[in-house]
């Protein structure tokens, strides 16, 4: 505390020599010739850091992806604050930030079991800015108060697993420095470091063995940023811009909070991949960035680092068509931080006829050749290139159940939040294209590390066609995945002659790289202006393990969307759909000897296709802003006609710009 004094007093000494050296300037102007940095200012960050939590703490290995990974790995979150620019260019200024690490790096803590693990969640801090405007550039110091959650990690026997986390706060002070550079328009981008020292906590681990362990965390974060900028008024943007608009660049942002709940179900056996009996309720929250850049003629490069935090219900357990399309197999308490999507895209035209683009997340702004060739090199979802649908694609603003918004037998190549990296190339003509790709695979069922061994590949021709002049889509794909995976007749086998072992060690004992094929037909046709309709199959061979999505081999779904324009709400949208999911024989046979699949596994089976109907209807508050009630009715959860109905309700709040 005496250390945040300090330097609250030395932030508060330089702002009164400065403001005694310079007058203020009027609100909206800045010194002639320079960029105007007055004004309240909001924006988003992303980085890296480390930390060391004191003398054996065993700090918990997070992802750093290509960077190596470290006690905090790659970092970011978002910040708010105000600047008051002085008449000798001196800028003064308070900021409040929060920042969120990444996930465990999970091959990492593998390589190196403990019987505990130190990590921490979040920092935040509120900090006084001092800088110096050269036009444009704007170099400053920070300092200020700071505070964080640390946990511990008690491990099972493994050294991995966990099994009792214990939580903190600390607080503390910071100081950094950086440099801001005025882009376009209202943006400005930002490099700065920050160290950070919270206060020492110790933990009783006493009753686990390790007796007191002492946490006494030192960050350094390194950050890339950008601001928004406004004016004196807060949220209020300048009528005009402060610099040119760019259309070589763009940025647009989402944020989905989705929660969902159910009540007490018929339930006569359970596992922990099934649903509780008693009801519960949870949820989920992502908030997105989507950066754009114009590289060259034709080459654009995307960048979404993403915050995910919540559950879904049982953890992302015990529904083969999920509730709850946002909801990843790796949720967290506090906010989670992944760099989502990083790939390079670069189009081909071959001239004649072109069409518009519109500014859009992930998609600048211009004129494209509609004759082209489109390559995409990175990380991203399968489902961004592939498998599309105008009624029923995005859980953040249509059908919320995987069954709906997927294809829901193509087990695509994806880790745990339902990403992949690789390639995509593209033809397309006015009324087909043709697309394939080729995918990293995870080296085992429901893994979070992604390999190429094998790896997996879809190919998707798309027809164009109009009906009585309304428009429509038919996508037909195939795909082919090979992965780590056990063959479910041969499991059985094993488990029926030797009944001593579990099933499910067999499975994993006899995993090795097998192949997984099938194949998904996706139609959207428009009806009338306002109304359209969506319907899906798809199949699999249904032999070995699920690698990647859900527990589904044959599916079939469809629905209507309808806008509100009849009943004067042209940005409502009403939506109902329903899915059909089924089990190849040797799938059930494995589930009903008490196998466990990515999300499902009762301990035995008493089979039935699982049916679900959804509902619902999007309310529009604001223009980007809208609220959604949503039903599902799920008949025979996972399966079996031993559980459930279940009856979950789902609430949605989506904003983006």
């Amino acid at each position: 505390m005496k250390r945040v004094l300090i330097i609250g007093s030395v932030t508060t000494s330089l702002a009164w020599t400065y403001a005694a050296a310079g007058d203020l300037l009027p609100a909206g102007s800045a010194a002639r010739g320079s960029y105007p940095w007055t004004g309240f200012y909001v924006g988003g960050h992303f980085g890296y850091g480390d930390a060391n939590f004191g003398p054996g703490a065993h700090p918990l290995p997070e992802q750093g992806v290509i960077l190596p990974h470290s006690a905090t790995g790659l970092s970011g979150g978002y910040q708010l604050g105000y600047n008051r620019q002085l008449t000798n260019r001196v800028v003064l200024g308070i900021e409040a930030d929060a920042t969120f690490t990444s996930p465990v790096d999970g091959p990492a803590a593998v390589r190196a079991p403990t019987a505990f693990n130190a990590t921490i969640d979040y920092v935040g801090t509120v900090r006084g800015r001092v800088g110096y405007a050269y036009d444009r550039f704007m170099p400053f110091v920070t300092g200020g108060v700071a505070w964080g959650h640390t946990h511990i990690n008690v491990n099972d026997a493994d050294g991995v697993s966990e099994l009792f986390p214990v939580g903190k706060y600390q607080t503390g002070w910071t100081a950094g420095l950086g440099l801001e550079y005025a882009v376009s328009g209202n943006w400005t981008a930002k490099a700065e470091y920050d160290y950070i020292a919270l206060s020492r906590r110790t933990y009783d681990l006493s009753g686990f063995g390790p007796g007191n362990v002492d946490v006494e965390p030192r960050v350094h974060l390194f950050k890339l940023g950008l601001n928004y900028q406004f004016g004196d008024k807060p949220w209020v943007a300048p009528i005009k811009p402060k610099l040119p608009e760019s259309s070589d660049w763009n940025v647009h942002a989402q944020t989905t909070v989705l929660p969902q709940g159910y009540g007490p179900i018929h339930s006569p056996y359970a596992s922990p991949q099934s649903l509780p009996g008693s009801g519960q309720f949870q949820a989920t929250w992502t908030t997105t960035a989507f950066l754009g850049a114009r590289l060259w003629d034709g080459g654009e490069f995307y960048f979404n680092p993403e915050l995910a935090q919540g559950f879904g219900l049982n953890g992302t357990l015990g529904l083969a068509g999920f509730s709850n399309g946002e909801a990843q197999k790796a949720g967290a308490p506090f906010p989670k931080i992944r760099a989502q999507r990083y790939y390079l895209k670069q189009t081909f035209g071959f001239g004649g006829e072109q069409e518009e683009l519109p500014d859009a997340p992930n998609q600048l702004a211009g004129k494209r050749d509609i004759d082209r060739v489109t390559l995409i090199v990175g990380r991203f979802a399968v489902g961004d290139f592939f498998d599309g649908n105008s009624y029923a694609k995005d859980p953040r603003t249509d059908f919320m159940n995987w069954a709906m918004w997927s294809s829901g037998a193509y087990d695509f190549p994806a880790d745990l939040p339902g990403y992949s990296r690789g390639a995509v190339v593209e033809l397309n003509r006015k009324d087909w294209a043709v697309r394939g790709g080729l995918f990293q695979v995870p080296d085992a069922p429901n893994s979070d590390t992604l390999v190429y061994k094998t790896g997996g590949a879809v190919v998707e021709f798309e027809e164009r066609h109009s009906i009585f002049e309304q428009p429509g889509k038919l996508r037909v794909g195939v795909f082919a995945n090979g992965g780590n995976t056990a063959n479910y007749r041969e499991v059985v086998a094993l488990a029926a002659a030797n009944p001593a072992l579990d099933i499910n060690d067999i499975a994993t004992a006899t995993q090795r790289q097998r192949s997984k094929y099938g194949f998904y037909v996706n139609l959207e046709q428009q009806i009338a202006g306002d109304v359209g309709l969506f319907a899906r199959a798809s199949w699999n061979d249904g032999q070995n393990q699920i690698l990647s999505f859900t527990d589904i081999d044959r599916s079939l779904s469809g629905g209507l969307s309808i806008k509100g324009s009849r009943w004067g709400r042209p940005d409502d949208t009403v939506g109902i759909g329903g899915a059909i999911n089924g089990l190849s024989a040797g799938h059930r046979d494995f589930l009903a000897a008490g196998g466990v699949g990515l999300l499902i596994g009762d301990g035995r089976l008493n089979y039935n296709n699982e049916r679900i109907l959804e509902a619902y209807y999007a309310y529009s508050v604001i223009k980007n802003v809208t609220l959604t009630a949503d039903y599902q009715l799920v008949v025979n959860p996972a399966y079996n006609g031993d559980r459930g109905p279940v009856s979950i309700f789902s609430g949605r709040v989506h904003a983006e710009f």
